[in-house]
């Protein structure tokens, strides 16, 4: 058993939070969000994706969320890109991280993204290669990694060739995704062990939603298996999309105040992160999902 010292904290409320959630809010709130996650100490926050806003229209305007951040204050700021249309507008907006996402299970690929994950990775290798050619890094991330929507279970092995194949791609980094959190400690535990027998655990970050109230539990066992990468957006902001009403994305401030007790660093100030949270909640109107956030006391 092997618990990591230090974790890195993935933001993801921007842009995975945000995208799910009912009202689509102007670029310039998104940009304020963004600089008080930066603030409380943040150094990943996924700032977005370039997608058709004709279907996601709460990811619309990101090349004017990237344009109105500061590239150079050591914060990063990946942001999704489905295809070489999606590069080619994240590279004109001074895109320096990006994010490609393929599924552990076929139905999801063609119901998500209308391919099969082989199509799906003919696109990707168009989009790693001009990456690697422009200097940009490419995080991979695979959804239902841990049940599909549609298929039920899914098998660990399927999960870890994904994983290799995104890797060989030329991934810097694959975040493996409970996307419909129906996912056990135990389950977490098996893929984990099945993906990193063929991509190095260092290069692997937990995705975990929290739909059957488990995103926690599971996250603490794969910390046991040395993952020391975790996703999580503030407030608990995104839902879920497959089971209506239910919790969606692990809230940050819950990940963070469980990795407090246990010891780990992750050099992201509580107070800060729980205000941020309000802050965009106060805006879409609805309360934190977060449990810390309800019970935080301020002083």
């Amino acid at each position: 058993m092997y618990v990591p010292k230090k974790v890195t904290m993935v933001e993801v409320g921007p842009r995975d939070g945000l995208q799910n959630e009912s009202k689509a809010l102007p670029h310039t709130v998104r940009i304020e969000l963004i600089r008080r996650l930066q603030a409380a100490g943040l150094g990943m926050i996924e700032a977005g994706s370039f997608v058709s806003p004709k279907w996601v229209p709460q990811m619309a305007d990101t090349d004017l969320v990237l344009q109105g951040l500061s590239l150079d204050q050591g914060a990063r700021y990946p942001v999704l890109v489905p295809n070489m249309k999606g590069f080619a507008a994240a590279l004109a907006a001074g895109a320096r991280d990006i994010a490609v996402f393929a599924a552990a299970s076929e139905t999801f690929s063609e119901r998500n993204i209308n391919c099969s994950i082989e199509e799906s990775f003919q696109r990707f290798y168009q989009v790693c290669d001009a990456a690697r050619r422009n200097g940009i890094a490419v995080r991979g991330y695979i959804s239902c990694v841990l049940g599909c929507p549609y298929e039920g279970d899914v098998s660990p092995e399927t999960v870890a060739a994904v994983a290799k194949k995104l890797l060989d791609a030329g991934c810097y980094e694959i975040s493996l995704g409970d996307t419909v959190g129906v996912g056990t400690p135990t389950k977490a535990q098996t893929m984990v062990r099945a993906v990193s027998a063929l991509v190095p655990v260092e290069k692997l970050a937990a995705h975990f939603h929290d739909t059957y109230g488990q995103a926690l539990a599971n996250l603490h066992s794969v910390l046991n298996l040395g993952i020391a990468t975790v996703d999580s957006s503030v407030a608990g902001l995104g839902g879920c999309p497959y089971a209506s009403g239910a919790a969606g994305n692990v809230a940050s401030e819950d990940v963070l105040y469980m990795l407090n007790g246990m010891g780990i660093d992750t050099g992201v100030d509580m107070a800060k992160l729980v205000a941020a949270g309000r802050y965009i909640c106060g805006l879409l109107e609805k309360q934190p999902v977060s449990k810390v956030s309800l019970a935080w006391k301020e002083g």
